[in-house]
């Protein structure tokens, strides 16, 4: 039994113990919320220090699953529209599991919740919340959730959302007051890094302004500063394509004569009408056009299949003054890129207001060097008929006086005849200054032109429009005799589509290099009968070898037929 003394000692030793422990969870608590301080500062400091975006994007949400303790964080980045999500980082999940999970969530179910309503959201269980639907296959299992807005300067620019507290514990108020400190300072971050990364684009914007001005006033030609304002606006705009078309004389198609970056060969020399393109369509608006997905926009059309692999597309005319729009020059990203801003779309404006300088400039030096050329044909014209005409008919006068003096009958039938000579090349001389002081032909003459209207003729017969793609010098070094015939050729196989072939797809490939002309003309029609050969292809053949050149048919595996009609080009 023990005693009353030791009894009245031992109640105090245990009120002091339970006053010590207390006190010492009070010691851990604080020490634990210093270290929570500590690495909220730590990871304040981690994210202020970055400049580049993306790569502050993922600090930050590293960061957060670090400091609320959670296996799963992500950042939404919300899009232009203000309810869907345009990027999403990740950590906690690897990249073999989220290509099993398939795209990116565009911001429905929870993480749509905090974008509708930009205010911290804290559950216990996902699935409890009316808002969820569930997760797609091979999503890791989720339950507690702790979402919080990033706000930059007045907008939300994105949440954070972390799922999965380790240890199987709930997030609480002070996780929630972490997150939430942690997203103010995300918000400068991001603001810094895009405030960063729109004073580099302006430094890198200007000197490609100083370098494609400096191609400008150098005499450049026309499709060199083209091609360098298509690199640059690439470059500078993130995109994996850049192209320019120009109208095709005075039909409503246009060219693509520049092309640069992913699959350009597919692009360049394309013929692309006005309806059924992005370009046609910024071309006869005369405003900007953009596209989220080109490989599945139903205004453009999938043949010629040109847009493989690329996702969001802008393009915007050449010029919009009283002549009209000189062109389109259009960009794309790959698939699953962010889509054009509006301020990227004026960046792109300035890119063809330079591209419709460049154009001007090119036009008034080759109408400089038109009147150079007639001034000059004028010159040796007027030389000739003040100079050169006179002193003949001078002496012609001479020696017909002279004829009348010579009494020998051979001699002066000689006299004659010179007399009649220098009649002749006065006739010469002056069908020669004719010739020189005639206009040129209009470009409307030129093959580009001629085949265009070809197809545009042959468009209702065969029930679709053929596909055309156009190469090299065709109006300068395809001789008119030689385009002739390409005319013939071109109309004589379109007609045979039409007629025999059922087809419902035809390309037509013109191209002008190497020393010969090329016209390969295509359809996915039933194909040329063995041993059928109309008197139509009979005719092609003829043309081809009456030129020196080489005319065949193929039937490739997918079916269909193919042309190839070749022949050689004079030496200039």
């Amino acid at each position: 039994m023990a005693h009353p003394e030791e009894s009245r000692v031992r109640l105090p030793q245990l009120k002091l113990d339970e006053l010590l422990e207390e006190l010492q969870a009070r010691i851990n608590a604080a020490r634990g919320t210093q270290k929570r301080v500590h690495s909220l500062l730590e990871a304040v400091l981690s994210v202020g220090r970055e400049l580049d975006l993306e790569q502050a994007l993922h600090s930050i949400v590293e960061a957060a699953a670090v400091l609320v303790d959670a296996e799963y964080g992500a950042l939404g980045v919300i899009g232009p529209d203000g309810r869907s999500l345009s990027a999403f980082h990740t950590v906690g999940v690897s990249e073999a599991r989220i290509a099993e999970i398939g795209p990116f969530p565009e911001g429905h179910g929870i993480l749509g919740e905090v974008i509708r309503h930009p205010a911290p959201l804290r559950l216990e269980k996902i699935a409890q919340h009316p808002a969820s639907y569930g997760f797609p296959a091979h999503h890791p299992p989720m339950n507690t959730f702790l979402g919080v807005p990033i706000r930059v300067r007045d907008q939300v620019y994105g949440n954070l959302y972390l799922t999965e507290k380790r240890g199987g514990a709930q997030f609480d108020e002070e996780d929630e007051s972490v997150l939430s400190t942690l997203a103010v300072a995300a918000g400068v971050a991001i603001d810094n890094a895009r405030l960063y990364e729109d004073s580099r684009l302006r430094e890198r914007r200007l000197l490609a302004n100083a370098e494609i001005s400096h191609s400008l006033m150098s005499g450049s030609g026309r499709a060199e500063a083209l091609k360098l304002i298509a690199e640059r606006a690439r470059e500078l705009m993130g995109s994996a394509l850049a192209a320019v078309a120009i109208p095709l004389g005075a039909e409503a198609s246009l060219s693509v004569e520049i092309a640069v970056g992913m699959d350009a060969d597919a692009h360049r020399g394309l013929v692309l009408p006005s309806s059924g393109t992005l370009m046609g369509l910024a071309f006869a608006a005369a405003a900007p056009v953009a596209s989220e997905d080109v490989q599945r926009d139903e205004r453009v059309s999938p043949e010629p299949p040109r847009f493989e692999g690329l996702g969001p597309a802008v393009a915007v005319p050449i010029g919009t003054g009283e002549g009209g729009a000189r062109g389109v020059v259009l960009v794309a990203r790959e698939a699953g890129r962010p889509v054009f801003s509006g301020k990227e779309t004026e960046m792109l404006q300035g890119f063809a207001a330079q591209a419709a300088i460049a154009m001007e400039l090119a036009d008034r030096r080759e109408d400089a060097e038109q009147i150079a050329v007639l001034q000059d044909r004028d010159r040796i014209a007027r030389d000739l008929h003040d100079l050169a005409i006179q002193r003949l008919f001078a002496t012609g006068m001479t020696l017909q006086s002279a004829g009348r003096f010579i009494e020998h009958p051979e001699a002066a039938e000689r006299v004659l005849r010179a007399v009649d000579d220098l009649d002749e090349t006065i006739k010469i001389i002056r069908s020669a200054i004719f010739g020189l002081r005639s206009r040129t032909p209009g470009a409307d003459d030129g093959l580009r032109a001629r085949v265009m209207r070809v197809v545009g003729e042959e468009t209702p017969v065969l029930g679709f429009p053929p596909s055309v793609r156009m190469e090299g010098l065709l109006d300068t070094d395809v001789p008119r005799e030689i385009a002739d015939h390409v005319v013939a050729v071109l109309s004589e196989a379109l007609t045979n589509i039409a007629r025999h072939a059922h087809a419902g797809r035809a390309q037509v490939v013109l191209t002008a290099g190497g020393r010969e002309v090329s016209l390969t003309v295509s359809d996915d029609g039933v194909g040329i009968p063995p041993g059928g050969r109309r008197s139509g292809l009979r005719n092609m053949a003829e043309r081809a070898e009456q030129l020196g050149g080489h005319f065949d048919t193929s039937r490739p595996d997918a079916g269909g037929a193919t042309l190839r009609w070749r022949v050689p080009l004079p030496d200039a």
